[in-house]
């Protein structure tokens, strides 16, 4: 078998280090928004409107940004995107009151949304298709990271500076993200297919070969966002007595660990092998954190959680991109975090109805019923999803 060559190019290494720092200043201000808002004089209600627009606006804004990523640069699409979060972040930190925050919050969304889905393609369009799943397992880890340590050292730089200059390095890693892309040479100019050239590109709102995928995303992402959004409160109302605060940081480990030892796999192993490990991981996680008692089974639980919503993150990731086709990049991307922005809406709002309704301890066998949903959309387009990794 022939050896297969580094993706890592000068180019590569910069868009990816670029997408550390720009996830990096946007999950820096996600855990100090709320009290943000609070000290500017907004009640309770306002605060979650600002708190939640970016999500909501992230539902409208992502069909754009996959157009307009597949008719202009990526690199002119990035900087627009990393200068928006700037002013957002900078208008943050001199909003005079909590209304102004209003208008950053879109102003920051606007450019997260272009980030992700811009950066995304960008990079797929560097690397030859045939590494694909590589690169988006490291950009994934990527993203990983800072979701990790940005909201960790956002609560301490707070602490001990206060709101409004701990902000300024959520816009010192935007401005950094800003200078690392001049250095990019190759910008990823928007292909065209010649036969097309005449006949006017309609906007689309999403690519359909990756509705399957989309889906799968929403469905695994929602027990993951509902875990993030209330595992504590699920923790302290079943009174166990384990450290819940190191859930997520065993979780950034062994996804770590575990993306950098299957890195060549996504490339080569078909899609179908991924989503039976990942849906037994998930209902597994699920089962886990229904019986939880000790940090064992904490442990294990964030474990499990790595492979069934961790790993499939980039196979949904990769296979989405794979599935479109080449001038049509940048709206796969878009169809993909649509789904990924569903989940994350949806699965703490849904599970917040639920727990006001049921005890606590039904909170993770409520989700299990998932699972039988995530079998009916893989099964009907299992071999298209399964000759994703033939097409390049």
């Amino acid at each position: 078998m022939p050896k297969r060559k580094s993706i890592y190019t000068k180019d590569v290494i910069l868009v990816m280090a670029a997408s550390f720092f720009f996830m990096f200043s946007t999950m820096f201000i996600n855990p100090l928004i709320n009290g943000y808002a609070k000290s500017l004089g907004a009640n309770s209600a306002f605060v979650g409107i600002i708190v939640g627009l970016m999500s909501i606006a992230s539902l409208f804004l992502r069909p754009i940004a996959g157009n307009l990523t597949d008719r202009f640069s990526k690199y002119q699409l990035s900087l627009l995107g990393g200068l928006l979060i700037l002013i957002g972040v900078t208008g943050y930190v001199f909003a005079p009151s909590s209304n102004w925050l209003l208008l950053f919050r879109i102003i920051n969304g606007a450019g997260f949304v272009l980030c992700t889905v811009c950066m995304t393609t960008w990079l797929a369009f560097l690397v030859p298709r045939a590494y694909v799943g590589q690169a988006m397992g490291i950009y994934g880890l990527m993203n990983a990271l800072a979701m990790a340590a940005a909201p960790a050292l956002a609560i301490n730089l707070y602490q001990k500076t206060g709101y409004r200059l701990a902000m300024i390095a959520s816009g010192l890693a935007s401005l950094i993200m800003i200078i690392m892309i001049q250095f990019v040479k190759n910008h990823g100019e928007a292909l065209r297919q010649p036969q097309r050239k005449h006949k006017p590109e309609h906007f689309k709102i999403i690519q359909k070969q990756v509705l399957p995928i989309a889906m799968l995303t929403t469905l695994f992402a929602f027990p993951y966002f509902a875990t993030q959004a209330d595992l504590v409160s699920y923790v302290e109302e079943r009174h166990l007595s384990v450290a819940v605060g190191s859930y997520f940081l065993i979780y950034a480990v062994i996804l770590l660990l575990i993306r950098m030892m299957i890195k060549n796999l996504f490339d080569t192993v078909k899609f179908g092998v991924w989503f039976w490990l990942c849906l037994i991981a998930t209902f597994s996680y699920l089962l886990v954190l229904t019986l939880m008692n000790n940090n064992l089974l904490l442990a294990l639980g964030a474990g499990l959680m790595a492979v069934g919503y961790g790993v499939m993150y980039s196979v949904l990731q990769s296979t989405a991109l794979l599935l479109a086709p080449i001038n049509e990049q940048g709206l796969a991307s878009s169809t993909f975090y649509l789904g990924l922005d569903i989940g994350m809406s949806f699965g703490p709002i849904f599970m917040g109805l639920v727990t006001d309704v049921l005890p606590m301890k039904y909170f993770y066998p409520v989700q299990l019923l998932l699972v039988p949903f995530m079998i009916l959309i893989y099964l009907p387009y299992r071999q298209r999803l399964n000759g994703a990794i033939k097409q390049h």
